[in-house]
């Protein structure tokens, strides 16, 4: 393994208020001996592990003494614990070192759920994965209010908990909420708040977060006195469980499609922990997390999580000194996709936002849009009624371009048409101030063209949002071939300022993930044309386990614009974009591709007519070769591996982690595969098409010996 940061106990005795005696061990993180580094929550690995088991087994010799009341657990800064030290768990190589760990987190618990006195857990931050399980192991739970993510989130890092999890949860707060918190939240990249903890029945109390540390030793002295009581919940009769567990398997086989192991062996975890004794769940745990822990989706996991933790700092961006500051910013064209944007803005940036078009209808429907924006982030609780009212106040609209001349930032969000967008540029050139960036929020078309004719088209960048700007994590910030450092630093500024992470890429057609999910859709559709079955091209990808099947995802994003792109590409970059008579057909008819999904989260069912449509419009220009699913696959994949090296060859993006990071964020690409580029590599499509690997071994699979 490799040399851990090891985090450290530290114990103290408290007198409790009102009498009595506590002994606090707090988990103090491994700080960087120069001083320099950056703060770093507390996780454990063997050496971790063992300084907790010490300190618990001295307080149990403490306790024998005489004289202890209660050990309570608490964490340092803002987190409690951020769980297993993964940096660890990636360079195991063996599975004996494995299955070591998972033993080590049982012994470790274990004797600090045995202490003969109350034990408590302090919680008074982020507590994710062995950090919630130890603080399952304890008899009571109190967290900050100020907690914002609590959370078992190992499935969605191809693990399972595996420290005691997967057998105290469900029978602490019943089966369905712990198959929510093991299951749903993961897959959705969902975490408890500290007021869902409480009404699930996961902690005892929340208490304000000014103050914490004295109110809940406070609540432990009344604890210890029995002025506090700890009301349990019933075990959930066998009826209820196997009926919650059938549920989720058939959700999971509808969903997951064997894609990837964790999630099936984390039910099967759950299923068992009613009858289970602590001895055979322990053993069960451990070796579940010892084959998952040797697996390329675990590894490929945990190098896309990190991908996307660091993706906030924008790689290759220019000296972030050289933005300009922006104080008003200007959108024209005020359809939906603009109206997302200007509230994105208005409200992160809270900054003046003047929504343009050409007629005070079009004008009145973009600021009504942006009112249900706003009152959708209010229902989902993003936003609190009296600040959406504020944000709703800084968006006004105009017909007048010289209204937009006081502003730092104008994007424009017109119509997907060249010769649209270079006339608009052209029309704001002379309104604004020389400083004033001028951004196109263009899915695929080029910037440089669009600035081509300009007085000053370094001024002129790519602000690529994704639909639904509120939901979507990336921004595609696209140089042009004259765009300054100082307009390309205040694109990025404008992104990360909006919480969205950006990537830079250079202006190729479809930049990135426009780029690669309309070729994989395209070949998709060639599979259909040469005489595949509709539904075998549709379901030919579930064991990658990706958001959507192709044709759903053609449906979202509409199949005249899916159309309009694909027929640009393949212009742009030639007949690896192929042409499609079907989905041609299918826009001219108005077909509907799929109906509802029969669940939430579910597949959505193919229309019956997409078939028929693709036969009625086979025209005989290509040759008849239908595929299997598993040659479906393959074309897919050769397809991609060639076009991620076309994309690195041209330089569209420094490396091929930024491809992975903007298939992550943009394209909802699957954590388990570890975005593209390592799927690639593990499927052997990279090394056929490219005659290479496209990242180094063990960098986000298992590590292996080299042939001899």
């Amino acid at each position: 393994m490799s040399t851990e940061r090891a985090t450290t106990v530290r114990t103290q005795r408290i007198a409790l208020p009102y009498g009595g005696t506590a002994l606090l061990l707090t988990l103090v993180p491994w700080a960087d001996p120069s001083g320099g580094g950056p703060e770093r929550p507390a996780t454990l690995g063997l050496q971790g592990l063992a300084a907790l088991q010490e300190a618990v087994e001295a307080a149990a010799a403490a306790v024998a003494r005489g004289g202890v009341d209660a050990v309570a657990v608490t964490g340092s800064g803002r987190t409690f614990l951020a769980g297993a030290d993964l940096s660890q768990v990636t360079t195991v190589r063996d599975r004996a070192d494995a299955l070591a760990l998972a033993r080590a987190g049982h012994a470790a618990y274990d004797a600090l759920a045995a202490l003969p006195v109350p034990t408590v857990a302090l919680v008074n931050g982020a507590a994710l994965g062995g950090g919630l399980e130890l603080a399952l192991a304890c008899d009571a739970r109190v967290v900050s209010s100020g907690a914002g993510a609590l959370g078992l989130p190992e499935t969605a890092l191809g693990l399972v908990p595996g420290w005691g999890g997967a057998y105290r949860l469900p029978r602490l707060v019943g089966i369905a909420g712990a198959l929510d918190v093991v299951l749903d939240r993961p897959a959705a990249n969902r975490v408890l708040r500290a007021d869902e903890a409480l009404a699930l029945g996961l902690v005892d109390a929340v208490l304000p977060a000014e103050g914490f540390p004295d109110e809940a030793l406070a609540w432990v002295g009344r604890l210890v006195r029995g002025e506090v009581q700890v009301e349990r919940r019933a075990l959930d009769d066998a009826e209820i469980w196997d009926a919650a567990v059938a549920a989720a398997r058939e959700r999971l086989d509808a969903t997951v499609h064997g894609s990837r192991p964790a999630p099936g062996r984390a039910l099967e975890l759950l299923a068992a922990a009613r009858t289970a004794t602590p001895a055979e769940a322990w053993a069960a745990e451990d070796e579940a997390l010892a084959d998952l822990v040797m697996t390329d989706e675990m590894r490929a996991s945990v190098y896309a999580t990190a991908l996307v933790r660091g993706a906030r700092r924008t790689a290759g961006a220019p000296d972030p000194a050289l933005a300009r500051p922006v104080t008003r910013v200007g959108l024209v064209g005020a359809g939906l996709m603009a109206a997302q944007i200007a509230a994105l803005l208005a409200t992160r940036l809270g900054v003046p936002v003047v929504l343009r078009d050409l007629d005070d209808e079009r004008v009145a429907a973009g600021l009504a849009a942006v009112r249900a924006t706003l009152d959708r982030a209010v229902r989902g609780g993003r936003l609190r009624p009296a600040d959406a009212a504020t944000v709703a106040q800084r968006v006004t609209g105009t017909t007048d371009v010289g209204d937009l001349a006081g502003c730092d930032l104008v994007v424009e969000a017109v119509t997907e048409v060249l010769d649209l967008k270079r006339r608009v540029l052209a029309e704001l050139e002379p309104v604004v101030g020389p400083d004033c960036v001028l951004a196109t929020n263009t899915s695929a078309l080029s910037v440089t063209a669009m600035a081509a004719d300009l007085a000053h088209p370094e001024r002129v960048v790519g602000l690529h949002f994704f639909n639904p700007v509120a939901a979507m994590p990336l921004v595609e910030v696209v140089r042009g071939g004259a765009t300054s450092p100082a307009a390309l630093a205040t694109a990025v500024a404008v992104a990360t300022g909006a919480g969205k992470s950006a990537v830079l890429v250079g202006d190729r057609p479809g930049f990135v993930v426009n780029r690669l999910l309309i070729l994989l859709l395209g070949v998709v559709l060639d599979a259909v044309e040469r005489g595949t079955p509709v539904e075998v091209a549709n379901t030919a990808l579930d064991p990658l386990g990706l958001p959507m099947r192709p044709f759903a995802l053609l449906d979202l994003v509409g199949p005249a614009v899916g159309l309009h792109v694909l027929t640009s590409l393949r212009a742009d970059l030639g007949d690896a974009f192929p042409r499609s008579p079907g989905l041609e057909a299918v826009v001219a008819g108005g077909v509907r591709l799929v109906g509802r999904p029969p669940a939430p989260g579910w597949p959505a069912p193919l229309s019956p007519d997409v078939q028929a449509t693709f036969d009625a419009a086979r025209d005989g220009s290509v040759p008849l070769a239908p595929l299997d699913a598993a040659g479906v696959r393959a074309a897919v994949g050769r397809a991609l591996a060639r076009e991620v090296g076309r994309l690195l060859d041209e330089g569209v993006v420094a490396d091929p982690t930024q491809v992975d990071v903007a298939m992550l964020l943009g394209a909802g690409w699957p954590v388990h595969l570890g975005g593209i580029t390592p799927w690639l590599d593990r499927a052997g499509w990279s090394t056929e098409m490219l005659g290479r690997r496209l990242q180094p071994p063990g960098r986000a699979d298992v590590p292996r010996p080299a042939p001899a």
